[in-house]
């Protein structure tokens, strides 16, 4: 066994996590970067100053499902290659290349090479799907099995996440949707940030974070259980069962929030008043909304979180969960509002878009980062990159059900859209209620708080 030194802490926290939350914000950066920019350069017509593809709304955000659907589906497929085969920490490196690679297709493609856009996309898929999982399972490995810290781990990483999403528009969006620099300059802006997430991982990992993520998963499994196959325990069956079970809320809630960078992205650039002090905001900017909403809400979420748990209070994944269907939902009422004010005054007044984004910022709080640390909790280490890769399964559908939900706006309405899905969220957030007493059995006390303890040389990984 080698020894895994790194350097110490940082806000209480392994200074890996830093560089963990450091590379995933490039990797988001990269991604909502693009995202800003797929429909809308799908949408634009070939003969306009910054010239697209031409295509319908209806095809774009079809298109836009398939892709993002695609990207989370191989997620399961990067897990288990990581797992069995390559380590999560090359994973995440080779995941990072072939991402900017994809970038930069898209930069040479966008508005001339329909088939070399595809190709683009598809290297984008290919990326996302080695380095997604394996990179939030590596966070989880920082922590000790019964450390408090973890929660309040991923809501820092999230921060991360955020605050690359919150970067991209301002950039790619603001590049891209400009005749002077056109799509293309946004492409290669969010290919450039993908670069330098890349170079963060291959130049500071062995400092920070040791030998964690060399090894895979599953050999350090076996080496534990003396070379031997173990089967799964009751224990450990109940706990895959609860991420299994949670596979339809949460997928329900991703289908909803990513109307963001589909339904929601196209109302505010064509039926929302954008203009603030005679500048035009560009349709784009609106996607860094959620961002910054995280960046200053996420700390205010991990402190309650721990403040609940130091007086013996906290509340279980599920039911954290149920309170963030709750918030969705209550988000799309002021999309709500928006249709009925852009039917009184021609466009709507962009305070709706602001407020709806501000609480599926709470209900994501509530859900995501929650769910990430609570798979981390609950796989088994010989799957526990193939179980992250389940958990982001759920995106898979989610995405293609997001796309397929907002093409189906432009023949019901964006209104009848906004209610259908307050209500399907409200039912759904009862029926996890309902269940979650049952779901809390199964995870046999995997979220019980046993000590808040710095992780282990031991503990980390070893080298191969």
């Amino acid at each position: 066994m080698t020894t895994n030194k790194v350097d110490g802490e940082f806000l209480g926290h392994p200074k890996g996590l830093f560089l963990l939350f450091a590379t995933e914000m490039w990797e988001r950066f990269s991604y909502y970067g693009m995202r800003a920019l797929l429909v809308l350069s799908m949408v634009a017509a070939t003969q306009s100053a910054n010239p697209g593809f031409g295509w319908s709304s209806k095809d774009a955000l079809e298109l836009y499902g398939t892709y993002t659907g695609l990207s989370y589906l191989f997620v399961l497929v990067g897990g288990w290659l990581a797992d069995n085969f390559i380590g999560q920490r090359r994973a995440v490196i080779f995941g990072a290349l072939i991402m900017a690679a994809g970038q930069f297709t898209l930069a040479a493609a966008v508005g001339k090479d329909l088939h070399l856009f595809y190709l683009g996309l598809f290297f984008l898929i290919i990326g996302s799907g080695l380095f997604k999982a394996n990179i939030s399972t590596m966070v989880g490995e920082l922590y000790a099995p019964g450390d408090a810290r973890r929660d309040s781990a991923f809501s820092i990483f999230y921060m991360g996440i955020n605050l690359g999403a919150f970067l991209a528009p301002l950039v790619c969006s603001s590049m891209g949707e400009s005749a002077n620099y056109g799509w293309s300059y946004g492409y290669a802006a969010a290919g450039c940030g993908m670069l330098i997430g890349t170079l963060v991982q291959v130049f500071l990992s062995q400092r920070y974070i040791g030998n964690i993520g060399r090894e895979p998963a599953a050999r350090r499994a076996r080496e534990q259980s003396g070379g031997a196959k173990v089967a799964f325990t009751s224990d450990e069956r109940d706990r895959l069962k609860v991420i299994f079970m949670l596979f339809v809320f949460v997928m329900l809630f991703w289908a909803a929030f990513e109307q963001a960078g589909g339904l929601m992205n196209l109302y505010a650039s064509e039926k929302t008043d954008r203009m603030l002090a005679g500048f035009e905001i560009p349709a784009g900017w609106f996607q860094a909304t959620n961002s910054m909403f995280i960046i200053m809400l996420a700390p205010l979420f991990a402190m309650m979180w721990a403040a609940l748990s130091k007086r013996g209070k906290s509340m279980p994944t599920p039911i954290k969960m149920v309170i963030g269907l709750l918030l969705t939902g209550v988000g799309f009422l002021f999309m709500v509002a928006a249709v009925f004010d852009q039917q009184a005054h021609g466009k709507a007044n962009m305070i709706w878009l602001i407020l709806a984004y501000l609480f599926h910022t709470m209900g994501e709080l509530c859900i995501s980062p929650v769910g990430l640390s609570m798979v981390t909790k609950l796989a088994p280490l010989r799957v526990s990159s193939l179980m992250m890769g389940v958990w982001f399964l759920i995106n898979a559908a989610a995405n293609k059900l997001a796309g397929l939900i907002g093409a189906y706006a432009e023949q019901a309405g964006e209104l009848t859209v906004f209610i259908g899905l307050f209500g399907v969220l409200a039912l759904f957030a009862g029926l996890l209620w309902i269940f979650s007493g049952k779901l809390v059995d199964w995870m046999h006390g995997a979220e019980a708080i046993t000590a808040e303890v710095p992780v282990t040389t031991a503990s980390a990984s070893v080298a191969p």
